[in-house]
């Protein structure tokens, strides 16, 4: 786990805006030859030659998709370019660069900026991507991060949403609920905190979970994979919002259904024996939990000889004739139709 370290309150107003830049940049180094200018200038200027260039910008805001009751700015700053790494990675691309821009409050000190970018900085380190440029503001509640991922890919590799066929299997890498789980443990702790506040948190059973949530990683290593074993995936999400509407996304884009089986579902025992001790369903969890930023996809039937033996790979299901629907098929073998019921950023 990431570590934070004692606070100490340098006031940022010392620094200014572009003092303030050169002291949380310093320490980014360019990796990739793509990157002809970073960090100094008006723009970054990127060339990929024969390559497709592919981007994405995710937003993240204190109260709505990170608590800093239990967030250490560190994990934050590293799990804030993991999780738009992955969006790069569900294209089937090669993260190349990020820009990283920040709005923040007068409450939080110097030292703070810095925790906060150091685990940008090792994430940048850990994922070999280059940090470029960005934005830093004033923000009148609390801290906002938006992070836009660069990365790119030949244009015969680019997978996308659309691209799944009637028979083509579903797969799934790693495990998945775990980190909605993380976040109830860590909620659970925390108003148990407030109750009582000489009451110290045991979460040694919680690890994984916890993890899971505080700490997500980036799945940069399927796309080198799946060329090994020489397969082409035929569609791809990221699973962020929950796999019940990844799997929606993909069977809409796609115009196909889905058969996606319950005994099927890869979860770790931790999480389980937690869905027990909460009395939660684990497949509910699985389904509707979110964060787990692993890579659901689909692949040609004939690729399954390939995939099967993978321990990072999990065949879930299969897609069917759109007008079929898509269903969960329980452990009973009754058919039930797949609702969305993932994260919702609007929702009240």
């Amino acid at each position: 786990m990431l570590e934070d370290k004692n606070p100490q309150r340098t006031s940022i107003d010392q620094l200014g805006e572009f003092g303030l830049i050169d002291h949380l940049t310093k320490n980014f180094q360019i990796k990739h030859p793509s990157t002809l200018k970073g960090i100094g200038d008006d723009a970054a200027v990127l060339d990929f030659g024969s390559k497709k260039m592919v981007v994405s910008t995710d937003l993240l805001i204190e109260g709505v998709h990170f608590d800093l009751a239990y967030m250490p700015l560190k994990h934050l700053g590293y799990k804030a370019v993991t999780v738009n790494l992955s969006d790069i990675c569900a294209m089937n691309a090669k993260p190349t660069q990020i820009t990283v821009s920040i709005a923040v409050s007068n409450r939080f000190p110097l030292e703070a900026l810095e925790e906060l970018f150091e685990g940008i900085t090792l994430a940048s380190e850990v994922y070999k991507v280059d940090v470029i440029g960005g934005d830093t503001t004033s923000s009148q509640k609390g801290l906002l991060i938006s992070i836009t991922a660069i990365g790119e890919v030949n244009e015969e590799d680019i997978t996308y949403r659309n691209g799944a066929k009637e028979t083509d299997l579903l797969v799934v890498t790693g495990d998945i609920g775990s980190a909605y789980m993380g976040l109830q443990v860590l909620e659970r702790e925390k108003q148990v905190f407030q109750v009582n506040p000489n009451n110290q948190p045991d979460l040694e059973n919680y690890t994984y979970l916890i993890e899971r949530q505080l700490k997500p990683e980036a799945r940069t290593d399927i796309k080198e994979l799946l060329e090994k074993l020489e397969v082409k995936p035929t569609s791809m999400i990221d699973i962020s919002d929950g796999l019940s509407s990844e799997i929606l996304h993909l069977c809409k884009q796609s115009h196909v259904g889905c058969n996606l089986y319950e005994e099927k579902l890869p979860l770790d025992p931790q999480l389980i024996s937690v869905c027990e001790e909460f009395k939660i369903d684990s497949t509910t969890i699985a389904l509707s939990g979110g964060e787990d930023y692993e890579l659901l996809f689909t692949v040609s039937i004939n690729d399954f000889p390939k995939i099967k033996a993978n321990p990072n790979l999990t065949v879930i299901g299969h897609m069917v004739n759109e007008k079929e629907g898509t269903h969960l098929i329980s452990r009973a073998n009754e058919a039930i139709p797949l609702k969305s019921l993932g994260w919702n950023a609007f929702k009240k």
